[in-house]
């Protein structure tokens, strides 16, 4: 019975034209020698399976090579080829730094680099996973490294570049190695497999290859389990069998359960993915990667980032004609925020669950804006002109007055200002946009006190019939969404708001309600504003003008974003709409520190001159 070779170990590449996906390298490395342009210290970095170790070797043998091909390949025909090939080659060297790591293992390596090369021209010393010496065995190895015989070279292979000290670095000439294309990965397989009589699925060897994540060493030892456990016979179910891989399948029928927006059969159909023993958040990455898959295929210049086989593009073609962008996005979006709250999740499944539901309902019909409808009166909406100011909560109560004429556009009277009050508000579905049009009804009635205005908001010109006579007024959309009861008054009285209030107060008052606001502050998780705002507190000038002392320009930037809240909050507490606040960057001069006895001697010495007579006396020195 024959022995068995794995494939990672019987189809690895022996010449540059073989290596699979590090064309950009492999062509440098052949100029570089046939250039005779070689440097003493090369650097092959990059993750694991991708070539380092393989091209260091076939570029170690080219090297040495007697017999040099035009296409500057290895004849693997003379002596110093075949003695590599055969694992007793004296000119060159491995050595696995994991194991070899210490200073002796160096100091070793650099009394055998004295001596020449028996065949060939050069002797070789590969150096894998190099990131594994010492310190100390990186710092006696770098002046063998730097200036090392002519006849040396060194070819060092790693996974983690950045645990390598920059000295090294400098000395080497590093390539860095990419992970392997999806694609060249699946046409390497079907080589192989063609070679040894298996036969195979083109989508199998693609899930094959990513699941394989750019490393062709580990596709290959996944093909040959596959192999394996199918009888030579690579099937698509067998690979997703085998590997436990969630099938594009479900995908395709959950999404298309979406679509109809049939939320039972999407939940049943989890059910069963639970049951198959998949694991919900392996179910909510998968589902996000095919909403993304789908979106790709929605343009033809994008099709080419679909790293699937070719039966497989077929179907998300055809999933993305049916499917509309933005509810893709919208997906996309869902999928991302319940993947990162799954895990502090308590109840994962219903996550997952609400999530199919949040889907299922964005293609479905949205219902109708409310209407508020009081019979018998007709309402005409007009859109709100852009010369309609939107008036600040701060400092301005907004009021309504009415009128016998039949005009359209009544400004909004923003005359005087009073203390605001606190008004409860309903929240309703009817205005969803700036311009929106609200379809409503209002009674012919007249408000006795002042509606204040929690934030700025749209007006609207609403016109109602009475008979022949028309009454226009002005009305805010939060006066039509809050239904407060007011008191009825006659239809040519105006309401009179109150002068601004400019209440004294003293510098106590205004610490006790700063101090209130920085606590608010502090809650919200803004720590850096407010230490800006409890370092040091505000001072009172005339005029009432609010001083702070700030430390630098940052400070004074996050102030000016928090200014208009801050304060709207002191004229409220304090009743004074006059209140301003100036802001004054000052300079901390920081005391010079002691550090060196020489500088804790001088201090010392300044505040008693007997100190330096003592130490002339004595003859006495400072230690540092």
């Amino acid at each position: 019975m024959d022995s068995f070779h794995v494939s990672a170990r019987k189809y690895r590449p022996i010449t540059f034209e073989s290596v699979v996906g590090q064309t950009s390298i492999t062509t440098t490395l052949k100029n570089a020698i046939k250039n005779n342009q070689l440097t003493h210290a090369f650097l092959f970095c990059g993750p694991r399976g991708v070539g380092k170790t393989t091209c260091a070797r076939i570029l170690a043998k080219t090297l040495n090579c007697l017999i040099l091909k035009d296409n500057v390949e290895p004849c693997n025909e003379c002596v110093s080829c075949t003695s590599f090939n055969e694992s007793h080659s004296f000119n060159i060297h491995e050595l696995d730094a994991a194991s070899n790591n210490s200073v002796d293992d160096i100091k070793s390596l650099i009394d055998q680099v004295r001596f020449a090369p028996q065949v060939g021209k050069y002797s070789i010393y590969i150096i894998d996973e190099v990131h594994m010496l010492s310190t100390s065995a990186f710092n006696a190895f770098l002046k063998t490294l730097e200036e090392p015989p002519a006849h040396a070279i060194f070819i060092l292979a790693t996974t983690e570049k950045h645990k390598i000290i920059p000295t090294i670095l400098s000395r080497c000439q590093i390539f860095d190695f990419k992970r392997i294309q999806i694609a060249d990965i699946a046409q390497h397989l079907a080589y192989v497999a063609k070679n040894e009589g298996i036969q195979y699925e083109a989508d199998a060897l693609h899930i094959i290859a990513q699941k394989a994540d750019g490393a062709l060493r580990d596709a290959l030892s996944i093909f040959d389990q596959i192999a394996s456990f199918s009888g030579r016979n690579i099937t698509y179910k067998s690979v997703i069998e085998n590997l436990n891989i969630l099938d594009y399948d479900y995908f395709f029928k959950i999404t298309d359960l979406i679509l109809n927006t049939n939320v039972a059969g999407s939940l049943m159909l989890f059910d069963e993915i639970l049951k198959n023993g998949f694991d919900g958040h392996h179910f909510i990455a998968g589902l996000a990667s095919h909403f993304r898959d789908v979106l790709v295929c929605k343009d033809a210049s994008t099709i080419s980032l679909l790293e699937v086989g070719t039966n497989i593009a077929q179907k998300y073609q055809q999933q993305a004609q049916i499917c509309n962008a933005d509810f893709l996005i919208k997906a996309i979006n869902g999928c991302s925020k319940c993947d990162v709250q799954y895990k502090a999740s308590t109840n994962q499944r219903l996550a997952v669950e609400l999530l199919l539901m949040n889907l299922c309902g964005l293609l479905k019909t949205p219902s109708s804006a409310a209407t508020i409808t009081v019979p018998p009166t007709t309402v005409e909406s007009i859109q709100t002109k852009p010369s309609i100011p939107v008036v600040p909560v701060s400092n301005v109560s907004q009021t309504i007055k009415t009128s016998q004429t039949a005009t359209a556009n009544i400004p909004v009277a923003a005359t005087t200002i009073i203390q605001p009050k606190p008004i409860v508000q309903t929240p309703i579905n009817t205005v969803s946009q700036p311009k929106a049009q609200v379809n409503v009804a209002v009674k012919e009635v007249m408000y006795q006190d002042t509606m204040v205005l929690e934030k700025p908001v749209q007006t609207q010109i609403v016109k109602e019939a009475n008979a022949n006579n028309y009454k226009s007024k002005t009305i805010s959309i939060s006066q039509l969404t809050n239904p407060i009861k007011q008191k009825e008054k006659k239809e040519t009285e105006e309401v009179i708001v109150p002068e601004q209030a400019k209440d004294n107060f003293t510098l106590e008052q205004l610490h006790k309600f700063w101090k209130e606001y920085a606590e608010q502050i502090n809650k919200k998780g803004k720590v850096y504003l407010y230490s800006t705002l409890t370092k040091i507190l505000p001072t009172l000038k005339e005029n009432f003008t609010v001083e702070l002392s700030i430390e630098n320009k940052t400070q004074e930037e996050e102030l000016a974003i928090e200014k208009t809240e801050l304060l709207t909050y002191l004229r409220e507490k304090l009743n004074n709409f006059s209140i301003q606040l100036k802001t004054v960057i000052i300079e901390i001069q920081e005391s010079k520190r002691l550090y060196t006895p020489f500088d804790k001697y001088k201090h010392m010495a300044s505040k008693n001159e007997n100190l330096d007579k003592l130490k002339q006396q004595l003859d006495l020195e400072i230690l540092f």
